[in-house]
């Protein structure tokens, strides 16, 4: 099944559509087909997260989602059902639309140092796993895809499974310059949606302490899916987790009119809060990034 970025992507595509079937002639150019990079096809069933059965020690079985986030329970798309050659969304134009889209499995990401010798990053060990518990803007894991909540399985061919902290940041001090190889496991049950600011420059929600509480109705938001009770993540790919609302209020009004914000669900951020401590941010305002 395809889809779109937007809503918005998809009224314009209908629009496109109708006019061309009025004028009954060839289209001026060709259709593109957008396809998520989580679709495998129209009848094959869309795994939220692909043989993941936990997450920190969090459990992941469909009886604990259909508990505690019933929207993720895995829909089986049925044949026939999806358009086909869908017209290029004009969101496709955005340079951070192809960042934000999480393949829900398994990457290769490949970074450098910075002229300091730093990558940018810090990780952090929960249950035998590494994960990144912080990212610095514009730094070369931020430029490279690296994100909050995102577990580490290798660096440079080295499994990191069962080491601590400390052992997987001298990994990185002693790498090259260039050429750092990292194997990434994403973090599960994000999801990105594609928003378009108002006149007024809103995109329609409202938030506190990161957390989504309210839509206003009729907005790009409340038309997209944007839900409450999530935890915005990223604003057109820059990491907001930890920042106060008024610093995030100020990256969307700095966003361009469009506007991707990368979303998760209270109940999986608040397990990856606690697993990372709650001291989490005031300590990395102390120690910097490796």
């Amino acid at each position: 099944m395809s889809l779109y970025p937007s809503l918005e992507d998809m009224k314009v595509d209908n629009m496109i559509r109708a006019q061309m079937a009025q004028q009954q002639t060839p289209p001026p150019f060709q259709p593109v087909s957008y396809q998520h990079p989580n679709d495998t096809g129209p009848s094959a069933p869309r795994q939220v997260y692909p043989a993941l059965g936990d997450y920190m020690g969090l459990e992941l079985s469909q009886d604990v989602i259909a508990l505690n986030m019933p929207e993720y329970q895995v829909q089986i798309a049925q044949p026939g059902t999806g358009a086909c050659n869908i017209v290029a969304p004009l969101s496709s134009q955005s340079a951070s639309l192809s960042k934000a889209i999480v393949s829900g499995a398994i990457r290769q990401v490949i970074l450098c140092k910075d002229r300091d010798g730093k990558c940018g990053l810090r990780l952090h060990s929960v249950n035998n796993g590494v994960f990144v518990c912080y990212v610095a803007a514009g730094s070369p894991a931020a430029l490279a895809g690296l994100r909050f909540g995102d577990q580490i399985l290798e660096i440079n061919n080295v499994s990191l499974a069962g080491m601590t902290m400390e052992q997987c940041h001298a990994i990185l001090k002693k790498s090259g310059p260039n050429g750092i190889t990292m194997a990434v496991r994403d973090r599960p049950f994000e999801r990105t949606i594609t928003l378009h600011k108002d006149s007024l420059g809103h995109v329609g929600f409202q938030f506190k302490d990161g957390n989504i509480v309210g839509l206003v109705k009729d907005s790009s938001a409340a038309r997209n899916g944007l839900l409450t009770d999530h935890q915005i993540l990223e604003i057109n790919t820059i990491n907001v987790v930890g920042m106060k609302d008024k610093e995030i209020s100020k990256v969307i009004e700095n966003s361009p009119s469009v506007v991707n914000v990368t979303v998760i669900p209270q109940y999986i951020y608040k397990h990856m809060i606690s697993k990372m401590s709650s001291s989490l941010f005031k300590e990395l305002d102390r120690t910097p990034a490796v």
